[in-house]
């Protein structure tokens, strides 16, 4: 089987790319580079069956040229993490809208089977928990920059439904929440890595707001397993399916849990969300999935506890320091 996976070169990308290649299957991957890095594909680079090409997703005729060499399509470049979407308000919204519409047109016009990468972000401010997939979505104003980012991937997400009405596209969309793991990097605001690498430095562990905030966290080989279960899933085909875990951690207690792991002196330092993102940021109290449709569906869920990820999230640091 040939994929084509774009954004290949991020966290979640090399992962599924290098898991598509353990099961021989062909690997393109598509990456402009702008928050991926080449050095997360370094063990694939050379193999038989595997390709990178340098691009954007907003290069429709390039796009147009990989998907038709492809059989089956993993969208997964997007614009990532809170600093970076704050940063990059305009690049983010290119990429997440226009780049997202070549991707699906092109996967429409020649039938190829796309997974399109969502966001428990579109369901905004939504107050909740667990989150289902039919739940409304409560996004903040305009002038709140966060915003911007739900909006973008809500639009992917209409887009691929009405591609699927009006074309018959056989796509399916994964929300994710929160998906961490070895190669994630905390410079576009990622708290774990963040975490760990400060807990290891014997820095004090930044917390933004009071700390009570709740997420719950999933492990990235767990992520890859539901992708590729619901990229082979035909009943999973015109979903919008949660990925995540369901078991929830207030943000503080997180930090003191690293703190553990680490066997570090670090403290705990609360920050005021003004002063680390500006005025321009709105956070949320409690973001926890409900995954029982996408256990109904294909049969997955979660099988790596929080203390997993975080021993293998401190491994990775330490094992690469200059990350």
């Amino acid at each position: 089987m040939k994929y084509l996976v774009t954004g290949g070169a991020g966290f979640i990308g090399s992962h599924l790319a290098a898991e598509l290649l353990a099961r021989g299957a062909q690997v393109t991957v598509l990456d402009d580079l702008s928050t991926g890095r080449r050095a997360n594909l370094a063990a694939l680079e050379g193999r038989p069956h595997f390709r990178f090409v340098t691009g954007s997703v907003l290069d429709r005729a390039f796009v147009a040229s990989l998907v038709a060499e492809a059989e089956v399509v993993a969208h997964l470049a997007a614009a990532v993490g809170v600093k970076f979407i704050l940063d990059h308000p305009f690049a983010s919204i290119e990429t997440n809208v226009f780049g997202t519409h070549a991707v699906l047109a092109e996967c429409a016009a020649r039938g190829r089977r796309v997974l399109l990468a969502s966001s428990s972000e579109v369901y905004g401010k939504l107050g909740k928990a667990p989150l289902a997939e039919g739940d409304d979505s409560l996004l903040g104003p305009t002038t709140v920059g966060r915003w911007s980012y739900a909006s973008t991937k809500a639009l992917d997400e209409f887009m691929g439904l009405a591609y699927r009405r009006t074309a018959a596209l056989p796509v399916v969309i994964a929300r994710f929440f929160n998906v961490v793991g070895p190669r994630q990097t905390g410079r576009y605001g990622m708290v774990l890595p963040r975490f760990c690498r400060r807990a290891l430095a014997g820095q004090d562990l930044l917390v933004y707001g009071d700390g009570r905030q709740t997420r719950t966290f999933l492990h990235v080989a767990d992520c890859v397993a539901g992708v590729l279960r619901l990229l082979e899933s035909d009943a999973a085909l015109g979903e919008v399916v949660n990925v995540g875990a369901d078991r929830e951690i207030s943000i503080g207690e997180l930090a003191e849990r690293v703190i553990r792991a680490a066997g570090s002196g670090s403290k705990v330092r609360l920050v005021p969300y003004e002063q680390a993102y500006g005025q321009d940021f709105e956070d949320l109290p409690r973001r926890v999935p409900d995954i029982s449709k996408v256990r109904r569906l294909v049969g997955w869920a979660p099988a790596r506890t929080l203390d997993d990820v975080i021993a293998d999230v401190l491994g990775f640091c330490r094992a690469n320091p200059e990350d």
